[in-house]
């Protein structure tokens, strides 16, 4: 049975979009979307599903903590369940204001995961995945300030990482898009299409 590692962060957690701060609602399990890519995988495959609200691809946050960098806790991750693949979906809070970091820097920050990964001799294949657009909307806005067009780029510089270190890709913005409500978080409908592509993306990787 193959072991798939879902490694992300609000909207892999299932995080729903916000009305106001500090209000957190998340989805039920069967509607996000590593559990709808389980379902549409099949019985023969199991899902660790490991997304952290706020969780970033390479940068400590003086705001919410250190322990939500993904490059301090992915290592620890691998060793711990050896995932045949890892799936990975990170970059949306890189854009955040306070780190001023450009679409290219985001990416790059993935790709560091991706190399961590690939040098840790505990996984198998791996599928980048590029966030959802951003829109400065809502309670967020200001947060994101200036993350909308720099998330417009976002994909191309996500390809070019995945292709140098020579892994899947997947755009998750050609699939899907941000709820109004904040601009940063996923319906529970989008989950549902966003789970069916991953699926269909595994299956052509394993194939």
């Amino acid at each position: 049975m193959p072991d798939i590692l879902c490694f992300g962060d609000s909207n892999t957690h299932g995080s729903a979009p916000l009305a106001e701060l500090g209000v957190v609602r998340r989805y039920k399990r069967a509607r996000r979307w590593p559990w709808v890519m389980a379902r549409a995988l099949g019985a023969g495959w199991h899902v660790i599903e490991e997304g952290h609200p706020g969780r970033t691809t390479v940068r400590d946050d003086p705001l919410v903590g250190e322990h939500r960098n993904g490059a301090r806790v992915l290592p620890s991750m691998l060793e711990s369940h050896k995932p045949d693949l890892l799936v990975v979906m990170l970059g949306t809070n890189d854009l955040k204001a306070q780190f001023a970091m450009t679409a290219q820097d985001v990416a790059l920050g993935a790709g560091r995961l991706v190399d961590m990964a690939q040098g840790s001799g505990f996984v198998g294949q791996i599928l980048l995945i590029a966030p959802v657009l951003v829109e400065e909307r809502g309670c967020l806005a200001e947060m994101f300030t200036g993350a909308a067009a720099k998330s417009c780029a976002m994909g191309a510089h996500f390809a070019q990482v995945a292709q140098m270190r020579g892994v899947a890709f997947l755009d998750a913005a050609e699939h899907v898009a941000p709820d109004p409500l904040d601009g940063v978080h996923l319906s529970a409908a989008s989950h549902e299409v966003l789970g069916l592509a991953v699926a269909a993306k595994l299956q052509e990787i394993v194939a």
